[in-house]
């Protein structure tokens, strides 16, 4: 994962196969990075893999805490365990310029799109 991310520009960490509408990690522990500016931050996923699969989301490198979206809690816990969208992060009190990480234990997780509001 880059050091740094400008604002709008997402980046993948571990191995990735890109495909027309999506990303699926191919080997576990692979990340996908987002620097973006909301109150909230959602990502479309879906899986490959048989089986749900255990995600961990980081806000500026930390837990998000308050901050977690109804898919997610405190400590950055969440399951994917259907095709749909995820909501990560729920901001309180003033937005600004932010740093959100997903990283997946398993192999499998697809990434379309992250929505913002």
């Amino acid at each position: 994962m880059p050091e740094h991310l400008n604002p709008n520009h997402w980046a993948l960490a571990g191995t990735w196969t890109i495909r027309r509408e999506h990303v699926l990690l191919d080997q576990a522990d692979g990340g996908i990075a987002c620097r973006f500016q909301a109150r909230d931050a959602h990502l479309v996923l879906a899986r490959e893999a048989s089986e749900p699969i255990k995600f961990r989301v980081t806000l500026n490198g930390k837990a998000p805490g308050r901050s977690h979206g109804t898919d997610v809690d405190a400590d950055g816990e969440g399951l994917l365990d259907e095709s749909r969208l995820y909501q990560l992060v729920r901001t309180h009190g003033r937005v600004q310029a932010q740093t959100l990480q997903v990283t997946f234990d398993e192999p499998g997780a697809q990434a379309y799109a992250f929505t913002f509001g």
